[in-house]
């Protein structure tokens, strides 16, 4: 950094990644009075602990402050004119320091190092969206005279340079070198009892975590819990202090989103100080938070990927020996780890990925950047070529002498969620208070809140009462209700153009450019208890089409032999392209809701059996790409998974999926272990 490189530090938890990145800015301080750094975090929780330890130092020339949406508006002015380390979140610097630039002028013309922690958070459309807001900042410190040096702080990934350069549009060097002590851990897979083999039913995942958390705690042991919801997260609370004595139960506290920032504070005090044993939480915590010294960290399902459950499970024993536990729930991915301990734990980490340039997501970057200054030829060099590519074919700007310039009277970087890849999404508004819980992108409103649909935020259930398709809004309202919703659609793709292909696998795999059609025809209420359907209801809504990335092949007739007549055949195809989305999380940091497919005995294209694996999101961000890459690998993990699950026909943890639009119709899983152990072998 001294040199002036560019540089993102990958490695292990508890390694010293953050006194790694926070020495240089001390230094370049302790140097340069005037000098100004600005540090990045994916939570408010984050930028809350390394304030507290940047404080701590007592250093007097270091001034940190936080400022995001937490921060009093009385107190802005104060944090802009006097901190030197400013601590925020890509959300707030997109909308609340780079549209108002004039006002950051000092620190823009000061600004000597940019510090991105966790940066292996960013990926997918998250990460495409912050590869551009990273990017509009280079520029406007370029405006003010500025050129910092970006320095990036990452959990063990398989490409943290490729990553770090897509985000920053820098190059980057790679340290990786590792070593830090580190104490032992023991690693205990754990699997709830199976209930009904036939079905593939298992014990609930949370009571099991409830019944590990009491125990422990219960022994005076420092435990937290990782759940997927907040609603899960209260559960596991709830459940494991009426299995304790009140005195050790008020050691217990869940952590989650929603809580007010006094709340969050309070409960990171405790842990740190010791005051609380267990704690169950989201992934707020999942993060590199310093909360002091645990003894065992219990994720109840796997997390999505391998980075983040080596994220969770380095929570604990970071001094002295520590217990990791994976609680396996019903998803075909735990079940694939429990059954083959060796494939989680021998795994390398999965790549991240992303893609900036992806006109979705750019356009509106285009836009504000030109309302941030007039752009111009000269920008290519920041922005990318791609940049004024689309500002000449955007009717919102307009060009001038000076450059193309924003037509409108409002702030275009305000209609822009970094969370979402649609600029058209839906926004979902709790009709009893007004409150904005999130956005749908229009690929999934209307399989998720059309009218009927029950809507899970953040595990919370609600009932949306009506979808307004001209003001683009979802009314809910808070319930409690025993059964869930699945839409039924009828989806198409059309083959734009294949961009590679090579044989792999017995089958001429294709990756390219594809065309999806979806109509959601209506959706079933389904018992919660166990799936059965309670009634279907008919929808009458409009059809979506998006163009993304995706891969497909079609298998010969010797992989299909013996399982080429109707409805077998459909029906195999439709396991394995179930299967295959369930697994293709293994390869590239996704979740399975990011994906979707589409299989049928012949397709209008090809005229053959047809099987492809797509993308959710329009344009794509290189998710099917690297399934391309690795795909003998991943049909061969997707024909274990299907050998080694109990049950006979099928279930939700090898071939059934949450998300499917013929609702699971049409499934043969012997069929389709025939057709994926022919292609591997």
């Amino acid at each position: 950094m001294e040199r002036g490189e560019n540089v993102v530090v990958t490695t292990g938890t508890a390694s010293g990644k953050s006194l790694a990145f926070s020495l240089p800015v001390l230094d370049a301080i302790a140097r340069e009075p005037t000098a100004r750094a600005i540090f990045l975090y994916p939570t408010k929780a984050l930028a809350q602990d390394q304030a507290r330890w940047l404080a701590r130092l007592g250093l007097r020339a270091l001034r940190p402050a936080i400022y995001d949406g937490d921060t009093p508006v009385g107190q802005r002015a104060h944090v802009r004119r006097t901190a030197n380390a400013i601590l925020t979140n890509p959300d707030m610097l997109h909308v609340g320091v780079l549209p108002h630039h004039e006002r950051w002028g000092d620190v823009l013309h000061n600004l000597r190092v940019v510090v991105v922690d966790e940066a292996h958070v960013y990926r997918g459309v998250f990460g495409s969206h912050v590869g551009n807001v990273l990017r509009r900042l280079r520029r406007l410190a370029a405006a003010y005279g500025a050129e910092p040096v970006f320095v990036l702080a990452t959990a063990t990934i398989a490409n943290a340079g490729e990553l770090a350069s897509a985000l920053t549009g820098l190059d980057v060097r790679v340290i990786a070198t590792d070593t830090s002590p580190r104490a032992d851990r023991e690693v205990v897979l754990w699997n709830p009892e199976l209930i009904d083999a036939e079905l593939g039913t298992r014990a609930s995942p949370l009571g099991d975590a409830s019944k590990l958390l009491a125990g422990l705690a219960g022994r005076g042991l420092r435990v937290i819990c990782f759940t997927k919801s907040r609603k899960a997260a209260e559960l596991v609370h709830r459940f494991a202090s009426d299995r304790l004595d009140p005195e050790t139960a008020r050691r217990l506290a869940p952590y989650r989103a929603g809580y007010t920032p006094e709340q969050r504070r309070d409960i990171e005090r405790r842990l740190v100080e010791g005051e609380l044993l267990g704690v169950t939480a989201t992934d707020a915590l999942e993060l590199g938070i310093d909360i002091g010294s645990l003894d065992c960290a219990i994720s109840v399902g796997f997390p999505g990927t391998v980075a983040s459950l080596r994220q969770q499970w380095g929570r604990a024993g970071r001094r002295t020996r520590g217990l990791a536990v994976l609680v396996a729930s019903e998803d075909a991915l735990d079940q694939f780890f429990v059954d083959d301990p060796p494939a989680l734990l021998e795994r390398n980490a999965e790549a991240a990925l992303i893609d900036h340039a992806t006109p979705r997501i750019l356009d509106g970057h285009v836009l504000a950047a030109a309302y941030e200054g007039p752009l111009t030829a000269a920008d290519a060099e920041i922005l990318g070529p791609e940049a004024l590519e689309r500002a000449a074919l955007l009717p919102e700007l307009k060009e001038t002498p000076a450059g193309y310039v924003w037509r409108g009277r409002d702030t275009p970087a305000a209609r822009i969620s970094l969370r979402s890849g649609d600029p058209t999404a839906f926004v979902i508004v709790d009709e009893e208070t007004g409150s904005v819980l999130g956005t749908a992108e229009q690929e999934r409103a209307y399989s998720t809140v059309h009218e009927g649909a029950v809507y899970l935020h953040l595990g919370d259930q609600y009932a949306v009462t009506a979808l307004d398709l001209e003001t683009r809004a979802a009314l809910v309202r808070p319930v409690s209700v025993d059964w869930y919703t699945q839409a039924r659609k009828e989806t198409a793709t059309e083959i734009a153009e294949s961009l590679r292909a090579r044989h792999v696998a017995g089958v001429q795999l294709h990756h390219g450019r594809i065309v999806v059609s979806e109509q959601v025809i209506g959706f079933q209420r389904k018992a919660i208890a166990d799936g059965s359907v309670i009634d279907t209801m008919p929808l009458d809504l409009p059809e979506t089409t998006f163009e993304t990335e995706g891969v497909w092949f079609c298998p010969a007739e010797g992989l299909l032999e013996g399982i080429d007549t109707m409805p077998t055949l459909v029906s195999a195809l439709h396991a394995a392209e179930h299967s295959l989305i369930s697994l293709l999380p293994l390869y590239a940091m996704c979740d399975r809701w990011d994906i979707g497919g589409l299989s049928t005995n012949a397709h209008e294209q090809t005229g053959l059996p047809t099987i492809f694996v797509y993308e959710g999101h329009a344009g794509g961000v290189g998710i099917t790409e690297r399934g391309f890459a690795c795909f003998e690998e991943w049909a061969a993990d997707t024909a274990r998974l299907l050998e080694r699950c109990p049950c006979r026909a099928g279930c939700p943890s090898c071939v059934q999926s949450p998300k499917c639009g013929n609702l699971n119709e049409f499934l043969d899983k012997a069929a389709a272990l025939t057709l994926l152990t022919r292609m591997t072998t």
